[in-house]
Parts: C-alpha cells; structure tokens; sequence
C-alpha cells in the first residue's frame, strides 16, 4: 500500500509538473544517435506538401561516418552518406510555381551540396570550380571584403542588392561589422572571451562567450546588458513567434538547461535529461511552434510550445531563489551564550523598561537642544516667518589670508528684507578682520547673496580657533541667524 501510494504521489507530481509547463513533451529518444550542431539542423517543407520535416547533418559517433538524415515526426525518412563532415545546413527555394518545395544546401568539406527533392541536384567546389558569370560580379564585390580573422559564426541582415549587414565573430575573440559598399570592417567589438554563439535579435546582436555570459550589442558596437549563465553555454538559436512578434535567444547550458530569454529578461527554463548541444525552432509537422534538440549523448527531444503559452519577463525562475538553499555558517554555541540567553529570559522584562527609558531621555536630550538652538538662533536657518533667511559660510585659502565668503539667501516667496547687520565674534590675538561689523543690502527673495571679507591669521604657533557670524536686525540683541566656522590651520605660517 505504500508503494503504491508513493508512486501514485510521483505521477501526480509529473502531471502538476507537465500542467504547469508551456511546453508539450512530443517525443523523446535516449538512443536516437544524433550527433550535430545547431548550424546542421534545418525545418522545411521538402515535398511541397505542408509537412515540414527535420534536416540533420549528422557528424556520426565519434566524428565518423558523417550522414544526411531527414526525419518526419520521430522517426527517420531518409539517411545518405557524406564524404566529410557537415559544417552547416540551410534551405531555400528555387522555383517560384506551386507546390514551392524548398531545396536543402549542405556545407561538407569543400564542397556545397544542394539537394532537391531530397535528391542530389548541384554540386558546387570551393574554389577550383570557376563561378556562373552571371554571379561573378556578386562574387567578385564579396571577395574584396576582407576580415582580420577567420570567422566562425555569422550573422546577415538585409538585401545584397539593396542594403545588407554582416556580423562576422572571428578566431581572434573580435565581432567585425561589414555593410554593403564597405572593403574593410566597419565597426569592431572586442569581447573579453572567445565566442561560443552569435543570434540577431532585432537590430541587437546577442553573444555568448566562453566567460559564461550573454551580451547584448548594437551594430554600432555599443553594449547594452549582460546576462550571467550558471553554467558554459552549449549552443545557441533564435526563438521567433511571428503571431506574437516575439523574438528571443535560446540557450543549451552544460548542466542541462535550456534558458529563453529576451534581451536579459529571462523567459523560461527547460531542464532536459542531458545536455542540449544542438536546437532549432520552427514548423515541424503541422506544428508552428516545436523545439528540436539533440543531446551530447545522441539523444532526441522534441517539444511543442502550447498554444495558450505566453512568455512572461520573470516566468524562468520558479521556486525559491538559489540563495535560500545555502548553508549559513553558523557558529558553535558558546558557554557565554547560553548564559546570556537564560539572562535575557529572566530578566526581560526589566530590560525592556530600561531600555524605554534610555529611550525616552534621548527624546527629551534632543528636544531641549533643539529648544536651544532656536532661542539662541544656532540653527543656520531662520525659523521666523518675519525674516526667512538660510546662511553657509565657505573659507578658502591656505593662510595666512583667507576668504571667507557668507551665502545669505532671503527664502520667503514675495517679500524683501532690508536693515540686516553681519557681525563677526573672533579672538583678535589669534585673527584679524578688516571689518567686524557691516550692513546687509536689501535682499530680493529668492536670491543668493555672497557677502566676502578677509581673514587674517595672526597666531605663527599652527593653531586655529572659532569664528561666530551673527545676523542681527537693527535695534534688536538677539540674532536672527547665527554660524560657527572652524577655521584651518594656516599652512602659510606653518611653512615659513
């Protein structure tokens, strides 16, 4: 009874699994011997049917015995050999009447292979075979641009009769940005690692590098974001829902995720059984939206993007963070410990009202000096509606002369204030000022008033003292605002 209990509970917890995946899972096959690349895998409609099938240029076990596979659904249609091994796999069309099938072009060796019909119909040698002449204008205008490096991934937007952009990530860790008319690269982005993947997502470029990291850029060469992997990135393609318009990367990692994202805003997680080396999307079947991958092991899975799916920015993490599962290192309990635990029980309700009263004489500390700047005006901001006023004061110089510059600023919205007195209270053994006591012009609300006078240090000894400004309204004693400014040590004196 419990054995089947606990199985019932992990079946019930697969299907809670599957019901709250966007994904279908269609087929999967451990042993299905596929060993590719994401550059060999390609969806077309080969017949002109409407039933898209599966291209694979498979490298074999090993790097051996290279194949042509085409597969429909989970099984396989057709296998040829390949002299060498496959580089890349794309399909195009060739005839403009109905059915349009597409024709399939295989890079092995040093040759390009084009297949129509799922039969050998070109054969094109690079670079023995002299081009069509009605080509070799195309060609020679491609053959004057040159790179600095050997690229191994490329990316094209564009028209070659119109306007058309290149990416082209190099051997030597450097993206290079070509245009049509351009001999020589146009832009050049330095990566700080060799790249792994390059994906056009709209006018971004997404890279992955060997640093574990995706990395947004402009074609201009400007990095916009980067995304840190919890693992090496694997391989790379793009995820296109025309429908939706959504344009996002997909990503195999090493330790057997797949990661969706959208700029860096990460869309979902697929965890696979193993390692994904190799993805497409696309039509597959009669199906718009299936995900194709291929496994270190040889493996084959294939899922189906459910039709009520919508990806969601933040829909990748599910369940707590990884930060929740660490381990804090927590220390031993010491003796002292326990005993200031047993204290605290004890005694805590009479720390309790200790502490409140600590509290409540820092309140009434704080309020009396507040009382106390307020009556002796030490604040330097005035806190009559009568003369709004708001004082700084900035020292400059190294001595023994120094400027001492007072910012008076009348902060009331309307109203002028006039028959103001500044007034400077100094040690004159120590400091000597050209003028103690002064009037104020009438100050216009809202403007800053610098008020400048000299000091002169008088003590050769390096010491220096306070210096009081009051402001003062005439006829009254007590000040309206007043400052204290630290004055430095004359360095002058000191030196001499």
């Amino acid at each position: 009874m419990a054995t089947a209990s606990s199985s019932d509970s992990d079946s019930g917890r697969a299907e809670s699994n599957e019901a709250n995946s966007k994904w279908l899972d269609a087929h999967y096959d451990p042993m299905a011997n596929i060993h590719t690349f994401s550059s060999c895998l390609a969806l077309a409609d080969l017949h002109g049917d409407g039933e898209y099938k599966l291209v694979v240029g498979d490298l074999g076990p090993g790097g051996q015995e290279p194949r042509l596979k085409v597969l429909k659904g989970p099984t396989v249609l057709t296998e040829s050999p390949l002299p060498a091994l496959p580089a890349a796999a794309a399909t195009f069309l060739m005839d403009q009447h109905e059915p349009r099938a597409s024709a399939l072009a295989l890079a092995s060796g040093p040759c390009v292979y084009v297949y129509k019909n799922l039969r050998p119909y070109f054969k094109f040698t690079l670079p023995p075979l002299p081009p069509n002449p009605v080509e070799q204008d195309l060609w020679n205008q491609a053959k004057e641009m040159s790179l600095p490096s050997v690229p191994v991934f490329l990316e094209v937007s564009g028209q070659f009769d119109v306007e058309f952009r290149l990416a082209a990530a190099c051997r030597n860790g450097n993206i290079y940005i070509l245009r049509r008319d351009s001999k020589r690269p146009k832009y050049c982005i330095e990566l700080s690692a060799q790249a792994v993947g390059l994906v056009r997502v709209h006018k971004i470029l997404v890279v992955g590098s060997t640093q574990d990291s995706l990395h947004g850029f402009t074609y201009k060469g400007k990095r916009l974001w980067t995304v840190q992997m919890p693992a090496a990135i694997l391989t790379m393609n793009l995820l296109e829902q025309s429908f939706r318009g959504l344009q996002a990367v997909v990503a195999g990692l090493a330790n057997g995720e797949v990661r969706i994202y959208r700029d860096k805003a990460l869309l979902n997680v697929i965890r696979t059984p193993d390692a994904v080396t190799s993805l497409c999307f696309g039509r597959y079947g009669r199906e718009d939206n299936t995900l194709v991958m291929t496994t270190r092991g040889g493996g084959l899975i294939i899922k189906i993007l459910k039709r009520t799916a919508v990806f969601v920015e933040g829909g990748g993490e599910v369940g707590p963070p990884p930060a929740q599962a660490t381990k804090l290192n927590v220390p031993r309990k010491t003796r002292l410990y326990v005993d200031q635990t047993l204290r605290e029980r004890e005694a805590g309700t009479a720390m309790h009202r200790t502490f409140q009263t600590d509290l409540y004489l820092l309140r009434l500390r704080a309020a009396r000096a507040y009382v106390q700047a307020l009556e002796s005006s030490l604040s330097p901001v005035s806190v009559t509606a009568r003369e709004p006023l708001k004082l700084h004061a900035v020292v400059q110089g190294l001595g023994p002369t120094f400027k001492l510059t007072l910012h008076l600023q009348n902060t009331s919205t309307a109203r002028p204030i006039l028959g103001l007195l500044i007034c400077f209270l100094y040690d004159e053994a120590l400091y000597a000022l050209p003028r103690a006591f002064f009037k104020v012009p009438l100050l216009v609300p809202g403007l800053n008033y610098p008020l400048e006078t000299f000091v002169e240090s008088l003590s050769d000894k390096g010491i220096s003292d306070l210096i009081k400004v009051l402001v003062l309204r005439e006829g009254q004693s007590a000040p309206l605002l007043s400052a204290h400014i630290n004055m430095p040590v004359s360095e002058g004196l000191a030196a001499a």
